[in-house]
């Protein structure tokens, strides 16, 4: 059965699932729309900069965060001179690493629902006099309803599955920065098979409902 380390795990890692999609969302959110809207030469750049963690090992992404947000790294010295201190192997430091690796898994579902609106509808917004704030907020949010759908149940389960990029950021510290994943590892460590296969069966389950609910009340998140 699960321990009392098993579940503090479990909570700590639907927290940081949860403070990661939602700065995702807000985020991701002016990024896709500009992805989707601009014909800068740039697009391309950004766009691949975004994606760069889907094709980046774990490992890799954590070292040069890991770096950035040290002691001697830009964001290290830029956080210390604030008196936030230094972020890895804290909670906030998961949550950074979290975003920046989960990202593309938000923007790519807003992006592609951006695109499928089309010109139409905004055009008959500003025949009505509507600005284009106006606009976003009362077309295009309702007509991308099922991308950030999409995006939410993608970037909230890609965030409780990560391993690698948490346990370079975040090590392994008890009730701080072990979630499910390290915490499944520390099982399979110490040859203690039959808890982290709770854990692991577990994570299975969640992963299949998560999917079955997309697939079930977003039958477009197949495609995103």
């Amino acid at each position: 059965m699960l321990s009392d380390t098993d579940w503090s795990a479990i909570r700590l890692t639907f927290e940081l699932a949860s403070v990661t999609t939602a700065l995702l969302l807000v985020i991701g959110t002016p990024i896709a729309w500009w992805l989707a809207r601009t014909r800068s030469v740039w697009k391309g750049a950004i766009g691949a900069v975004v994606a760069l963690p889907i094709v980046l090992p774990p490992t890799v992404i954590g070292f040069y965060l890991l770096v950035m947000m040290g002691p001697e790294g830009p964001v290290g010295r830029l956080t210390q001179a604030l008196g936030l201190g230094v972020l890895p192997f804290t909670f906030a430091g998961l949550v950074v690493a979290s975003v920046f690796y989960s990202l593309p898994f938000v923007v790519q579902p807003l992006q592609n629902a951006f695109e499928a609106i089309g010109e139409r509808p905004l055009e008959a917004a500003a025949t009505l006099r509507a600005s284009p704030v106006d606009s976003f907020f009362s077309v295009v949010l309702p007509l991308a309803r099922p991308g950030y759908l999409t995006a939410t149940v993608l970037g909230f389960a890609h965030t409780v599955g990560e391993f690698g990029v948490v346990l370079m950021i975040g090590g392994n510290i008890p009730d701080k920065t072990r979630v499910v994943s390290v915490q499944i590892y520390d099982h399979v460590e110490a040859l203690e098979y039959a808890q982290a296969h709770w854990l692991a069966a577990g994570m299975v389950a969640f992963s299949f409902v998560v999917l079955l609910l997309l697939y079930t009340l977003n039958p477009s998140g197949r495609r995103a």
